[in-house]
């Protein structure tokens, strides 16, 4: 299975950090790298595709677009993979292996994944949303000492972010996972979550820029809804 790297523009990345933007089932890893690609406003640098990939073709501006791909922002050391759509089990090694092989190619940093530890309706206070980090080295697990991070100490991770920390660990290099407590609202993506991760990249990347006030005022508007829908069962839709 091979994924093909067609690259738009060249951009010197070393020492960039690199986040993992592909679709999961939380939809928090999808609203971190629509947010940072659209507040940033990043370039697309490389365009991702494969046989393997669905054949989708997505059209803004009267524009086809490719499902995958590459953005990023030399003069602020940022880049974002992103997908349109959720990898099959089959894909997941093979994404989180060009991830990797991509960031040493290009003498990057770190890469940063993220994703949600699923709490039931009473496993948590209204919008508490507590944060956890995993490292796949010692200086991944520094870095979230010095940002306060809790280490999640046991339990496991499925998907492209387990996959990153693994090969991180066996290839030496730095990957954090930034894990926030989610309810999945029912299937609802919860921005809160997302906006509670983008707090600590943001605390990573200091130099960046990036404002949260406009992701927070949207999560607020998505939970009232939903606590409204929740308390008024029978003007839910059928």
């Amino acid at each position: 299975m091979n994924i093909d790297i067609y690259k738009l523009r060249d951009l010197k990345l070393n020492g960039a950090t690199v986040i993992d933007g592909f679709s999961s089932a939380s939809m928090i890893s999808s609203i971190v790298a629509n947010y940072l690609i659209n507040s940033l406003d990043l370039d697309q640098i490389s365009i991702l595709d494969s046989d393997d990939f669905p054949a989708i073709s997505l059209i803004y501006g009267s524009k086809p677009k490719y499902p995958a791909g590459i953005f990023a922002d030399g003069d602020k050391n940022i880049v974002v993979f992103l997908s349109e759509f959720t990898p099959g089990q089959q894909l997941v090694r093979y994404i989180a292996n060009t991830i990797l092989a991509w960031a040493a190619e290009n003498e990057c940093k770190r890469i940063i994944a993220t994703g949600a530890l699923t709490v039931p309706e009473e496993g948590r206070a209204h919008k508490e949303h507590k944060m956890f980090g995993v490292g796949s080295v010692d200086r991944a697990r520094r870095d979230l000492e010095k940002m306060e991070i809790r280490q999640l100490k046991t339990g496991y991770l499925t998907g492209i972010p387990a996959m990153l920390l693994n090969s991180g660990m066996r290839a030496n290099f730095d990957v954090i996972c930034l894990l926030a407590e989610s309810q999945m609202n029912n299937g609802m993506p919860d921005t809160i979550a997302a906006a509670k991760v983008l707090e600590v990249i943001a605390r990573l990347l200091p130099k960046v820029g990036i404002d949260l006030e406009p992701l927070y005022e949207e999560a607020e508007m998505i939970e009232d809804w939903i606590n409204e829908q929740q308390q008024s069962p029978s003007r839910m839709f059928r």
